[in-house]
């Protein structure tokens, strides 16, 4: 069997399985994604058609590698075949399932897929509505209430149900607020023909469960379904998977409770835990050999894990080297920390130079006033490729201003994941010219772009449109809104009979944002560039044609994760990928990731493992906080660094610090302190 070569034992367990439910285990860097390409590749050599096999994770990122490995795999290993695996995410599923059935939810075929801050937006008109001021009912808050409950699949009425009991015992007057906010939130919705993250998996999964035809259809589609990351489903994904599998059974989940770390958006780690319960008759297969990271970083990995009790039993191993010690350095402040960082980062682009030691002559070198001088900008271009194999992590985002100072001052390339391509205020205007081009209804959309370029056109004549008053408009004014809906309708008629990047490019023209931008400041030029590389991103979509390929590009816009940053900005030209530099994230971002060289900073009692301030930690979040540093140790491949330091600012007030209990966990032996009274000298430049 030539396609399951290459597999362990216990891998090729997995991927020979056929009929009926399937448990993967997956530890850390176990190839877990690997299986399950064999395992796809091997149910279409046994006669299984590629349409009927169903594949879903949670980011393009992690959907796209998929997709790009069971190809390579299929046209290996198979002759002939035409179709492919749906492989997706959960929320393109969704969106998937909705567009075919839009007609039922009483949407069109172009409904808008609502961002955070659109959604948000929204939500601060509700509470105004309602005679509420927004800065005491916070719309974020509120916004987070409301998607927590659609990801327990609970809809508006339920919820409005419950919160007037609540208020006549006496209780929660927030609920009550919610739901009032809600019920505004979803009528406007509706009025726009738009939806929201959430309404994306919540409609989908509500059309599954009500509609046994519907139902009926996709279970027959997709016989064979595979989910990943299981253990970060919520209720309404866990839902989706149920429905679909239930005629069959034949459902395959993989993943690893010891990284279950997002409750706080719904994630329940139940779901992986009965998934035996579920299906009794489950086979369950453990992966348990690690091909990422050296022996001593496992080492630490499972001493920190073990300690848990809400896991099943296992323990990660690898035939790689021992590896390096892992570094722990004690900071004085979070700017030592920083500089610390910086440095050792200095350090192994030094080590890749082929001996040069260019660290070490920058470091003899003076700048004139005695100080010595040193940075990135002295290394050769080769051995900055070695950037992109390094992360720096942290518990929280606010961390990551010193470490940011700190790499600027040593000119160190970085970027911050989670600063998303599709969040940048130019590209959104972009994309907003499209929606509102398809869908007219949407008026988040025209509340953005009607006045950019400037038109005129001020907050009354935008009331008086959305209130569907354009008549009484004055004749000037009118001839302005007339001539903005005409080149929506001009844009329309280019998406439906244009490439996606020629589309682009008569949007930015058309709309007048390239004459806008191109007569304005250094910085309006730069967003003029980024807009240029919205096109080049458009490229891959080309090949789609009636309009299909705007269609996809703004779903994949709409439901860019963190991690998809990366891939974006890898996809584009030359010159994003040598801005990437060194990445910054938090742990949860990091998730799925792996590098060279991994910094885990502020290992400090209260800030990891953390602690919200006023509020006692249950088991449960302590047992969360132990996977989630599991998860960082294991981004690892060769080096891992630790820090803490004795003082930090937080909130504007310098607090003193323990070390985090997870450094005690981890066996001396396999530690080595860096620094001490010998240790890394702050160099200001």
């Amino acid at each position: 069997m030539e396609h399951l070569k290459g597999l362990n034992n216990q891998q090729r367990e997995a991927a020979v399985h056929k009929d009926g439910p399937l448990l993967i285990v997956a530890g850390a860097g176990a190839g877990k994604t690997k299986t399950i390409t064999h395992r796809i590749v091997n149910l279409i050599k046994e006669g299984i058609s590629p349409d009927k096999i169903l594949a879903v994770t949670f980011t393009n990122k992690a959907a796209k590698e998929m997709r790009e490995r069971v190809i390579a795999e299929i046209e290996k290993n198979t002759k002939g075949q035409n179709t492919i695996p749906f492989v997706s995410t959960f929320h393109s599923l969704g969106v998937y399932i909705i567009k075919e059935n839009a007609r039922i939810l009483g949407l069109t075929k172009y409904f808008t897929i609502l961002d955070e801050s659109d959604s948000i937006s929204i939500i601060k008109d509700a509470i105004k509505d309602i005679g509420l001021d927004p800065k005491q009912y916070e719309p974020r808050k509120i916004k987070n209430i409301i998607s927590r409950e659609k990801g327990k699949f609970t809809h508006l009425a339920e919820y409005s149900e419950s919160a007037n009991d609540a208020l006549s015992g006496g209780s929660n007057y927030l609920n009550k607020i919610v739901a009032q906010v809600w019920n505004i939130y979803e009528e406007r919705k509706n009025k726009e023909n738009s939806l929201d993250f959430d309404d994306l998996l919540l409609k989908a999964v509500k059309l599954l469960k009500d509609n046994e035809e519907i139902r009926k259809r996709y279970q027959d589609k997709w016989e064979y379904i595979h989910i990943d990351e299981y253990q970060d489903t919520n209720e309404v994904q866990y839902l989706m998977s149920k429905l679909l599998s239930e005629n069959n059974k034949n459902i395959c989940v993989v993943g690893d409770a010891d990284q279950n770390i997002y409750s706080w958006r719904g994630a329940n780690l139940k779901n992986i835990l009965s998934f035996e319960k579920d299906y009794p008759n489950a086979k369950i297969v453990l992966l348990e050999e690690n091909y990422r990271s050296t022996k001593n970083i496992l080492e630490a990995a499972n001493e920190i894990i073990k300690k848990n009790k809400y896991r099943p039993d296992k323990n990660l191993f690898t035939e790689n080297p021992a590896g390096e010690k892992i570094s722990l350095y004690e900071a004085l402040a979070e700017n030592d920390e920083a500089d610390f960082v910086a440095i050792k980062i200095l350090e192994i682009m030094d080590s890749t130079d082929g001996g040069q030691n260019v660290f070490e002559r920058t470091l003899g070198r003076s700048d004139g006033d005695g100080q010595r001088k040193f940075s990135a900008e002295n290394f050769s271009g080769e051995n900055k490729n070695i950037l992109s194999e390094i992360a720096i992590l942290y518990r929280a985002n606010f961390q990551s201003r010193a470490l940011e100072e700190a790499l600027l001052r040593y000119n160190v390339p970085y970027q911050v994941l989670g600063v998303k391509f599709f969040e940048r205020k130019e590209i959104k205007d972009t994309l907003s010219y499209l929606r509102a081009s398809l869908n007219p209804e949407s008026l988040s959309d025209i509340k953005r772009i009607i006045n950019f370029p400037v038109r005129g056109i001020g907050k009354v004549t935008l009331a008086k449109i959305f209130a569907v008053e354009k008549e009484t408009l004055p004749i000037k004014v009118k001839i302005k809104v007339d001539n903005f809906y005409k080149t929506l309708e001009e844009i329309k008629e280019k998406i439906e009979n244009s490439k996606a990047s020629d589309v682009i490019k008569f949007t930015v023209k058309k709309s007048g944002i390239e004459n806008e931008l191109m007569s304005g400041t250094e910085e309006d030029m730069e967003r003029l560039e980024n807009i240029k590389e919205l096109a080049t991103l458009a490229l891959k979509y080309d090949e789609l044609e009636n309009g299909a390929g705007i269609e996809k590009l703004l779903e994949d816009a709409s439901l860019a994760s963190d991690q998809d940053s990366i891939m974006i900005n890898d996809d584009v030209k030359e010159k994003e990928k040598q801005k990437s530099g060194v990445k910054l994230m938090t742990v949860h971002a990091s998730k799925g990731l792996e590098f060279k060289y991994v910094f885990v900073t502020g290992l400090e009692d209260g800030l990891f493992p953390h602690q919200k301030m006023g509020e006692a930690k249950s088991g449960e979040d302590a047992e969360e906080e132990r996977r989630l540093f599991y998860v960082a140790l294991t981004r690892a491949k060769e080096k891992l660094f630790l820090s803490f330091a004795n003082y930090r600012t937080i909130f504007g007030s310098r607090q003193i610090n323990a070390p985090s209990e997870f450094i005690s966990n981890i066996p001396a032996d396999i530690i080595e302190k860096e620094g001490g009274e010998a240790g890394v000298k702050t160099i200001y430049i």
